[in-house]
């Protein structure tokens, strides 16, 4: 008894039958294209109450990471550098470090949330198939892509769906923020940071390994000490920031060897105060050389003359150590009569 092949066995193996099944492939052929599944709609394409919640979720999103981006940048302002906070279970971190990477986090990670939910919920997901094409399309092929670009635009619903809209140009135009605000970390402003330290007049000249004031007679010919102004605590926020700009190399040098005659003036009985951070890279000087009052930088071998304002005889040092004035207050302690008159340390952009 033979049996009568129905139009739908006729068809080839992958072809969609008028009621938009698939058949699956020839036995004969396993490799053939089963071609795709019968779309079915989603509760947003049906339901638009169904879209109108995923459109406010998307723009939730979207403006979750406008909201952690302003936050990344209040972070950067506002959080000092060195303060830690707890976390449970790792311990004491860096505060400003978590802040920074937590919201920037929430930033991109929303966004690309919201991007995802859209395209899944809201744009078109009818699936089509094309034939690959050579790499150098012909015309006519570039047309079709332009008009799926126009098909896929008018399908995002971006023109309809403004909220989305409004939403997503907020957030990606304030992610790049970040990245700005971060270049405020290259350094100190001009004229702001760099011209001024924890020195003004009045203050005492303390010895760094007693932390005790110092007087002139404490001082040798030939010694080498290195003080810091009276009041910096260890203890406190920002100790590290003024202490690298205000240590101090103490020399004492026989007042007829000294050859710069404002070094002279500013010196008491010969005892001249320079400042400990080289003018190279920022590295603490710590080496000195009793005939020749040279001071050595140990890491790039720059040597300076304080018997002659401190100027640069040998290395990559660009300028000459900056000098801080110093005298002798009533009670017979060495103390400062002002602030540098230069920045120290690098001499980033000509010094400020």
């Amino acid at each position: 008894m033979s049996t009568q092949e129905t139009p739908e066995e006729k068809l080839p193996a992958g072809q969609d039958t008028a009621h938009g099944a698939v058949r699956v492939a020839d036995e004969k052929n396993p490799f053939a294209d089963p071609g795709l599944p019968p779309h079915e709609p989603r509760v947003q394409d049906v339901d638009e109450r169904a879209a109108k919640r995923s459109e406010r979720t998307v723009a939730l999103l979207f403006t979750l990471s406008m909201l952690a981006t302003v936050g990344f940048i209040a972070s950067f302002v506002t959080i000092p550098v060195d303060q830690s906070v707890y976390i449970f279970p790792i311990g004491h971190i860096n505060a400003l470090n978590f802040a920074l990477g937590m919201t920037l986090g929430i930033a991109l990670f929303a966004i690309g949330a919201g991007a995802v939910h859209w395209a899944r919920t809201l744009m078109s997901d009818q699936e089509t198939a094309d034939e690959r094409h050579p790499i150098a399309a012909p015309p006519e092929v570039r047309e079709k892509v332009m008009e799926d670009f126009r098909q896929g635009a008018k399908e995002s619903v971006i023109g309809r769906r403004k909220l989305i809209r409004n939403t997503m140009f907020g957030a990606l135009a304030l992610v790049p923020l970040s990245g700005v605000v971060l270049l405020r970390d290259l350094g100190p402003l001009p004229e702001t940071k760099l011209r001024h330290t924890a020195w003004k007049k009045g203050k005492l000249l303390v010895n760094m390994n007693t932390n005790e004031p110092m007087r002139p007679s404490d001082i040798i010919v030939g010694s080498l000490t290195f003080a810091q102004p009276e009041g910096l605590d260890p203890h406190e926020h920002g100790f590290m920031n003024e202490i690298a700009k205000a240590a101090l190399m103490i020399v004492r040098i026989q007042p007829e060897n000294i050859k710069d005659k404002r070094e002279l003036e500013w010196s008491h009985e010969g005892i001249v105060a320079y400042s400990k951070i080289c003018t190279h890279v920022g590295c603490p000087i710590s080496l000195y050389e009793q005939q020749t009052h040279h001071a050595l930088c140990p890491c790039h071998q720059s040597t300076f003359d304080l018997s002659d304002g401190a100027r640069v005889i040998f290395g990559p040092a660009g300028h000459a150590l900056p000098q801080l004035r110093i005298g002798v207050n009533d009670e017979g302690y060495l103390e400062a009569l002002g602030d540098f008159e230069e920045p120290v340390g690098p001499s980033f952009w000509e010094r400020g």
